[in-house]
């Protein structure tokens, strides 16, 4: 393996070198290499790096253990992921807290056309199990990826419903992938090496400590067009993954419960406070996509350019995003435009008055 890769990974296993410290260090010195042959003043003279983080950097020694995970990668035909690699999760990118590396092992790609996560509580109602199993079944229809924990529960559940429907499934991991967890999940986890994959942003020798789930959500949020919560408590963990995909932009759906049901109190309360879309069936997450138009030939607007103005640079380039998808949302414009807010709003504004667009709650457009 190259000697770029060795400096890579060193970056990722240095105290107080995140993953955000590590793109900027990039940003400014090109490769990893050229990092550690800084001198301290000029990395020092980086924002947020300072004293503390160059002397970490500069007295890093271990490059031993470093060596041991690359032969470990090696002799398991495990493929590191750098951001920079042209393999690395395209939509994780957008994150800004994504990380830095990334250990993969399958033969899914990590980039399909459409991919979206299942979460969900470790002790699912027959409801929630019935739910997850039919939704997985239709969703298979229109070829989705489907990434989810491998935990307990919802996670397992729907890993198994897209190996038995044929299609990708990707298990981000807690831990290193020397090791499977829960236990019980390794046939599974196998299976899905040859239909999906597993990843993690842990090096080999990491424990499935407790600390580690939260910081994997932003994984199974962010790797994905849209995520689905079935059944989750008031404070269930599916519900920090929730609020990351809503934080990435992301759309977020929920399966509501009876309003009686503790397992389903979490998701009843993401959508009475608008950070959720109801969510019924697969046409239900078809639509709010987009997709089903992506799987018919396409077909021009019914509007008649004449009876409109010409429009705007700006409108043009909000148009051209609800074509690609039909609802949006208003922080969506501002970071794929990367239009002012006072320009957005002014198209936008201009575009409601045209009927071309309309309002939905919660900061939200649909194309007419």
């Amino acid at each position: 393996m190259p000697q770029e890769l060795m400096y890579q990974i060193a970056l990722t296993r240095i105290p107080l070198i995140g993953d955000v410290i590590i793109k900027k260090l990039l940003e400014h010195f090109g490769s990893a290499g050229e990092i550690f042959k800084a001198k301290k003043y000029a990395l020092e003279r980086i924002e947020t790096v300072g004293a503390l983080r160059a002397s970490a950097l500069l007295n890093f020694r271990d490059f031993e253990a470093v060596e041991a995970e690359m032969a470990f990668l090696e002799k398991y035909r495990i493929q590191p992921l750098f951001f920079r690699d042209p393999g690395y999760p395209q939509r994780l990118l957008h994150c800004y807290d994504s990380p830095a590396m990334l250990y993969y092992k399958g033969h899914a790609s990590l980039n399909p056309p459409r991919m979206v996560s299942i979460v969900g509580t470790r002790h699912p109602s027959v409801y929630g199990r019935s739910v997850c199993e039919a939704l997985v079944k239709d969703l298979a229809a229109a070829g989705i990826t489907i990434v989810s924990g491998l935990a307990y529960g919802i996670d397992i559940i729907a890993h198994k419903a897209a190996l038995k429907a044929g299609i990708p499934t990707i298990g981000v991991l807690a831990h290193g992938l020397d090791r499977i967890y829960p236990a019980a999940h390794k046939q599974i986890a196998t299976d899905m090496l040859e239909q999906g994959g597993l990843l993690t942003d842990y090096s080999s020798q990491t424990l499935p400590d407790r600390q580690n789930f939260p910081k994997r959500n932003r994984i199974v949020a962010g790797i994905c067009d849209a995520t689905i919560v079935i059944e989750s408590g008031i404070r269930g963990g599916s519900l920090i993954t929730a609020d990351l995909a809503n934080g990435y932009n992301r759309e977020v759906l929920c399966v509501p419960g009876r309003i009686q049901d503790i397992q389903s109190a979490g998701c009843n309360q993401l959508i009475q406070q608008n950070k959720a879309v109801l969510l019924r069936d697969a046409a239900d997450v078809l639509a709010l996509m987009g997709w089903e138009e992506k799987a018919r030939p396409e077909t021009p607007p019914a509007v008649q350019p004449s009876l409109f103005p010409a429009l705007t640079e700006a409108e043009q380039a909000i148009m051209a995003l609800f074509r690609e998808k039909p609802q949006r949302h208003l922080e969506e414009l501002y970071l794929q435009t990367r239009l002012s807010g006072s320009q957005v709003a002014v198209a936008v504004f201009n575009l409601e008055m045209q009927s071309l667009l309309r309002s939905l709650p919660g900061q939200r457009y649909e194309r007419v």
